[in-house]
């Protein structure tokens, strides 16, 4: 029996209780198609950081390098000043292991959560592509006479041609392998971004001459985030960098239900990756069993996918899809779904 070492995080908030019924039913699916999968978890977020004043230790990159993939809850906690849990732990693991794509898929489950009129699971079906260790959020830049009218403070967007390189073949390789409109479309803002805009632009032009069956376009970021709203259903793959990515992938989460059904994976292709739901730690909703864990179940599938167990992945996505239309959830917002979050794992585990 092929066996995989899922590394988890629940994080903080009500990152536990929807971790929990994304393993419940990843292990429902395994039973099924003969797959095992052994869970360790970690506790590395907000109560360890006010507790030990530690987000992340190097031993424990060293730890995970054992696994075959990272399953994350949330982080995020009201205790915790922003951005430290963020850059200890997110940003950490993604530059440890080199989690260079951030993919997205956007797909509508069931029209009656999308709040674009008349649309449709047809009309929004999706995948953004995005450059996940390079740009702003390197860190690269300061701040000088801080805290007088003289301040002024610098962060860089920076790229090498090998960041990106890698980053559009694996969108053009994608697209092909999504076999679907076989449309791929650059977004970045070549009008103002004069530097780091055009080296985009002439590497997805140059990667594009080796990818002769997949057609090739270009939104500026601001242009696309008015047709993503307008026009969904022209997109099929989208390939952005960090910070643009980052923006694009909340609006397309919203026209897709909101951040209930949206997950998300920082994907080393050939490294240890990490799946999480799009979703933040919701510290209200703790240990209230309203939380909705959809995305996290979702995360569960791409997880599934990438270590090659596609039968799983795809029973899980199926089962998610029957949940929905089954009529027994009501909403995919907290509390209002008329289940409760372990109701809903249950349901999604007796459907895969």
């Amino acid at each position: 029996m092929k066996t995989y070492k899922i590394a988890v995080i629940p994080g903080d908030g009500t990152g536990p209780e929807v971790v929990n019924e994304g393993i419940k039913v990843l292990q429902s699916a395994a039973e099924k198609y003969k797959v095992k999968y052994e869970f360790v978890k970690f506790d590395f977020g907000g109560e360890r950081y006010l507790r030990t004043k530690e987000t992340l230790p190097d031993s424990a990159i060293e730890e995970l390098k054992q696994f075959d993939a990272i399953y994350l809850g949330a982080i995020g906690h009201p205790e915790v000043k922003p951005g430290i849990l963020e850059v200890g732990i997110l940003l950490k693991l993604r530059f440890a292991f080199d989690q260079y794509i951030n993919l997205r898929p956007v797909k509508l489950f069931r029209a009656e959560d999308c709040p674009l009129k008349d649309k449709t699971p047809q009309d929004i079906d999706f995948v953004v592509i995005r450059e996940n260790t390079g740009g702003v959020y390197t860190g690269i830049g300061g701040v000088q006479q801080k805290n007088t009218e003289y301040e002024i403070a610098t962060q860089l967007m920076i790229y090498s041609y090998q960041q990106v390189e890698r980053c559009i073949r694996y969108a053009y390789e994608y697209t092909r392998k999504r076999n679907k409109k076989k449309l791929l479309t650059l977004v970045h803002k070549t009008n103002v971004l004069t530097y780091c805009g055009d080296l985009w632009y002439r590497v997805f032009q140059k990667v594009g001459e080796e990818y002769p069956d997949i057609k090739q376009d270009y939104n500026h970021v601001d242009a696309c985030c008015m047709w993503l709203v307008k026009s969904p259903e022209y997109y099929d793959v989208i390939v952005t960098e960090n910070m643009f990515g980052d923006i694009i992938t909340d609006l397309s989460a919203m026209i897709q239900g909101g951040l209930g059904i949206a997950a998300g994976a920082n994907i080393n292709p050939k490294g240890i990756s990490m799946f999480e739901p799009m979703g933040g730690s919701a510290p209200k909703y703790t240990g209230k069993n309203v939380i909705n864990p959809l995305a996290a179940i979702y995360a569960a599938s791409m997880m599934a996918d990438f270590l090659g167990e596609k039968n799983i992945a795809t029973a899980i996505e199926q089962a998610i899809q029957k949940a929905l239309l089954s009529g027994k959830i009501k909403s995919l917002a907290a509390g209002k779904m008329g289940l409760t979050t372990s109701e809903v794992g249950d349901l999604v585990a007796s459907l895969v």
